[in-house]
């Protein structure tokens, strides 16, 4: 009976390395196992976009719109300066706290994205009852005194892997039913595309003189390096003309 049980172990393992890996994801209606990501660019004068980023990461910091954890935040300068905070919400959060980002501003582009996790959670739910099954015929085989020691060793190593399967399984649930209720929101804050177009026209001004040094470099460089060639053809046709002169 031990060894049967070690197969059934065996072949629990095999599944639980199919079954664990689930899609990503956000957050859903209920009844539903949605995943719901949001991706909003939202333009604004260039000096805003700094105090705005720092207002909204504040927002979300202190819980202003409901649960929120700030998972990444970027902002770039330069000629093309651009901001990034990206957050997972509660879903009665998202729209409070676009409109809160984009105040005094203009939404420039918008989408949201939905993936579907149910098949993922059904599985999980699966496994975790093989597992706990499993679990409980391994406990009961531990219970038995004419065991031999060998057979305790590798009933307990076998009870340790499952145990280790059942709180990874249990992990990524968690994780899921997180991503399920809540929903994760990227703001991109940009500048107006006229002053982008600014941006490029300074930077373009400035490759101009960078460009116009360089070529005043190579050439200067070009004209050092034919001076001796010159030189040498010049004593060339110098020698071959008095060649002909004194042959004729």
């Amino acid at each position: 009976m031990l060894c049967a049980a070690l197969l059934v172990t065996g072949c629990s393992k095999k599944e639980a390395a199919g079954v664990l890996a689930a899609p990503a994801g956000g957050a859903a209606p209920q009844g539903a196992f949605l995943a719901y990501e949001h991706d909003v660019r939202i333009e604004l004068d260039a000096a805003e976009l700094a105090p705005r980023l720092a207002q909204s990461q504040a927002a979300c910091q202190q819980a202003t719109f409901g649960e929120c954890e700030v998972l990444e935040v970027g902002q770039e300068g330069g000629d093309w300066p651009s901001a990034r905070l990206t957050v997972r919400i509660v879903p009665a959060g998202v729209e409070p706290l676009i409109a809160a980002a984009s105040r005094g501003g203009a939404i420039g582009s918008r989408s949201t994205h939905a993936e579907d996790l149910a098949r993922a959670v059904q599985d999980n739910a699966e496994l975790q009852e093989r597992l706990r099954h499993e679990q409980a015929r391994l406990l009961e085989f531990q219970q038995r005194r004419d065991l031999a020691v060998a057979d305790m060793i590798a009933l307990s190593r076998q009870l340790a892997e499952v145990e280790a399967q059942l709180q990874a399984a249990s992990q990524e649930s968690a994780q899921q039913q997180r991503r399920i209720q809540t929903q994760k929101l990227t703001l991109r804050f940009q500048p107006p595309g006229g002053q982008s177009g600014r941006g490029e026209i300074a930077q373009a001004v400035r490759d101009f003189f960078a460009t116009l040094a360089i070529g005043t470099v190579w050439t200067i460089r070009a004209v050092a390096f034919l001076i001796p060639v010159a030189l040498v053809l010049c004593v060339v046709v110098a020698l071959w003309r008095r060649l002909r002169r004194r042959r004729a």
